[in-house]
């Protein structure tokens, strides 16, 4: 390995840092030793996005973030260890000022960035403490949507705000300086000098930082390096250990880096199956999945926020094991399959028989997840019927939140007869698993509503769900039967309810439906 200082561009020019702990965060580095306080702490968790930046990386072939030629994805600076930015770019509120002009066109000193420009005209700020996070993201937006030649809709807008919290403002002027940002003159970031920067920074080698962080290239190195260190913790976009160590105060130890393997972060079709690699962030899994299950697109809208997906990976979320994370019951639905590797060994279980009891798994010292296995779906082939699939998500608040309830439904209907059912749930019990008596309950039946409703019934021998500050165990068994009602209403052969049906904001009148969603889902209206 490599052992030298993590070195990244920040503010024009690049940055060696070799003094700070392995998970010093981004925000702590920001504010405390380069003085850039326009970046806020709020929560400290990642929920608040006050202090919301922007990540910068040479684009892949493909990268759906591209911006010409640099990839730019929000991240919550107070969970990512600085220590994974090396080879990056990070922005922050106050480079705005020197991404607007260029020596052939100078701007005023006193001359806003678009963005800015329009929080201020359309009132967007009030109290200010989390307007640099807002503005990072909606710059995010505007250079995203730039390069594309679009204009993102109010909805749009609503989704890419939706990890930035405001408790004064509200969200009608800032959504409205979302869209006011585009008529304004434009001003596009210079990519052409951070890339040069970026490129000047690659390296083949492993990094060592210190003697507690790893990052190794290529999959064959980590392989190598986790059997040898089989008590080191991996690490992917510490959306969960960053609390450890902010809320929870703990000493990780050693820390394997898994974000510089390249190979981990490939999203396939492979022999039938949709192979997502453990390192692909949960924007690009999600992505690719809604893209062949376009019902699972409200479930990945509602998996945290933006700069969560951007940071965290479907592996680590299915590795931490937790019996309320999202992707576990969706996966699980879909017939997943978890690839487990040791050295070279490399096997593979399904994903229903991966969990044993509360955050313990079928993982070996010395081995980590390397890809996950999603059959495609195909279209119905007697005597195989094509598969129906569902998601559900029950939260407080209806943007990044934890859910009380997820639901991932599938079945497999030849006329009205139920051949095969998948009903997975997470927070309903110690781990995420399938209602197996509510499966036996339906397969071979009729799809009608007594079928329906005897897996209602059977869901109370299946959990006996807890009760926490996110839900009652009452509330919990009653909303996973009516989410079982809801999934018949929707795949009944008879009269399926349509989509207009199905989502409150297509009651809403199309200029205010997005804001009152982002307000409601904040807190601001009931």
């Amino acid at each position: 390995m490599s052992q030298r200082p993590i070195r990244f561009f920040h503010r024009g020019r690049i940055v060696e840092v070799d003094a700070a702990a392995p998970t010093r965060s981004v925000l702590d580095w920001l504010r405390d030793d380069a003085h850039c306080v326009g970046t806020k702490e709020g929560c400290n968790e990642g929920d608040c996005g006050a202090c919301t930046v922007v990540i910068g990386e040479i684009a892949a072939a493909g990268d759906p973030h591209a911006v010409r030629g640099l990839s730019l994805t929000t991240a919550n600076a107070c969970i990512r260890f600085l220590p994974t930015l090396d080879g990056k770019a990070l922005f922050t509120v106050e480079d705005l000022k020197a991404m607007h002009g260029d020596a052939l066109h100078p701007v005023p000193a006193d001359e806003l960035h678009p963005v800015q420009r329009a929080m201020v005209d359309c009132h967007g700020s009030q109290c200010g403490f989390c307007t640099p996070g807002f503005v990072m993201s909606l710059w995010s937006a505007y250079e995203h949507h730039g390069a594309n030649g679009s204009v993102p809709s109010r909805q749009q807008l609503a989704d890419e705000l939706s990890g930035n919290l405001c408790r004064c403002t509200g969200y009608r002027p800032i959504i409205d300086a979302g869209q006011r940002m585009f008529s304004l003159p434009a001003s596009r970031l210079d990519t052409e000098p951070i890339l040069a920067a970026l490129r000047s920074l690659r390296s083949e080698d492993d990094f060592d930082y210190g003697t507690q962080f790893h990052a190794p290239r290529t999959l064959g190195q980590l392989a190598a390096l986790r059997a040898a260190k089989p008590d080191a913790k991996i690490l992917a976009g510490a959306t969960d250990m960053g609390l450890w160590v902010n809320k929870g105060l703990r000493d990780l130890g050693e820390l394997i880096y898994v974000g510089e393997v390249a190979e981990l972060k490939h999203i396939e079709l492979r022999d039938g199956s949709l192979r997502i690699g453990a390192g692909a962030s949960l924007e690009d899994a999600w992505r690719a999945l809604a893209a062949r299950w376009p019902a699972l697109e409200d479930v990945w809208l509602r998996f945290a926020s933006p700069p969560i997906r951007n940071a965290g990976t479907m592996g680590g979320n299915v590795a931490n094991g937790s019996p309320i994370g999202d992707a576990p019951p969706v996966l699980m639905s879909l017939g997943a399959q978890v690839e487990l590797r040791k050295g070279e060994r490399v096997r593979t279980l399904p994903l229903r028989d991966f969990y044993v009891d509360y955050m313990v798994n079928r993982m070996e010292p010395g081995e980590f997840v390397q890809a996950l296995s999603v059959p495609t779906p195909q279209p119905a082939q007697p005597p195989q019927p094509a598969w129906q699939v569902r998601a559900y998500k029950l939260s407080k608040r209806f943007d990044c939140d934890i859910s009380a309830v997820c639901a991932g439904l599938a079945i497999a209907l030849d006329g009205d007869t139920v051949k095969a059912a998948r009903l997975c749930f997470g927070g309903m019990a110690a781990t995420v698993r399938h209602a197996e008596r509510a499966e036996a309950a339906i397969v071979g039946k009729a799809w009608t509503q007594a079928t329906v409703q005897a897996a209602m019934e059977a869901l109370g021998e299946d959990f006996k769900p807890l009760t926490d500050m996110r839900a009652s165990a009452e509330y919990r068994l009653q909303a996973a039967r009516n989410l079982l009602q809801r999934f018949w209403l929707e795949t009944r052969t008879a009269d399926p309810l349509p989509a207009s049906a199905l989502s409150v904001w297509s009651t809403m009148p199309h200029d205010t439906g997005a804001a009152v969603a982002v307000a409601t889902a904040q807190g601001e209206v009931s």
